[in-house]
């Protein structure tokens, strides 16, 4: 059916963006907030899960290990890891924390013990507003976004428009300032 959209591109591709004439629903146009990722190296990603305890595919037994959680880089089976919940978790804290590149997909499959780590160009991505998960938190199950956040944002229309460029770099806090602080993915 090419004239309709797939369930799977729910928030990629915006459903009511259509040209007229013949190339109505043909022509699909990204989501307003959606992006094309550009791609990072997946090698430093690899070193660092080996470094983590991570078993390269080609020292993996089996036998030893049978309920382990497979490790996919790009599609790629890379390794194995025994404790799967805590390299998602450490993963998850660099990406919020801009030590990997946002752009890094994180993907736990609890179901089939597979971890997917894409890093390729030409995914189409959105951002997610993060969750806070810790049972430990008071905030557990909201956002992570709160009045602070906002209060920063509302701060981004008084700063003075005649501010030097290198300054209002500094003290303006926007989507950047979100990435970073790890509210939005």
């Amino acid at each position: 059916k090419p004239r309709q959209l797939h369930n799977t591109h729910w928030g990629l591709v915006c459903p009511a963006e259509t040209p007229e004439g013949q190339a109505c629903g043909l022509v699909k146009n990204l989501a307003l907030m959606c992006y094309i990722t550009v791609g990072t190296p997946s090698e430093p990603i690899i070193d660092f899960m080996i470094q983590r305890n991570m078993e390269v595919l080609e020292e993996f037994e089996p036998q030893v290990t049978p309920n382990a959680t497979k490790v996919f880089v790009n599609g790629v089976w890379v390794g194995i890891h025994r404790d799967s919940a805590h390299l998602v978790n450490t993963m998850l804290a660099l990406r919020r924390r801009n030590m990997i590149s946002h752009e890094v997909s994180l993907v736990r499959d609890i179901r089939e013990r597979e971890f997917k780590i894409f890093t390729d160009a030409g995914r189409v991505c959105r951002p997610l507003f993060v969750i806070d998960n810790d049972p430990k938190s008071d905030n557990n199950g909201s956002l992570v976004l709160n009045k602070e956040h906002i209060r920063k944002l509302e701060q981004d229309k008084e700063l003075p428009p005649d501010l030097d460029p290198e300054e209002r770099r500094e003290r303006y806090f926007g989507w950047d300032g979100l990435v970073k602080s790890g509210v939005v993915e």
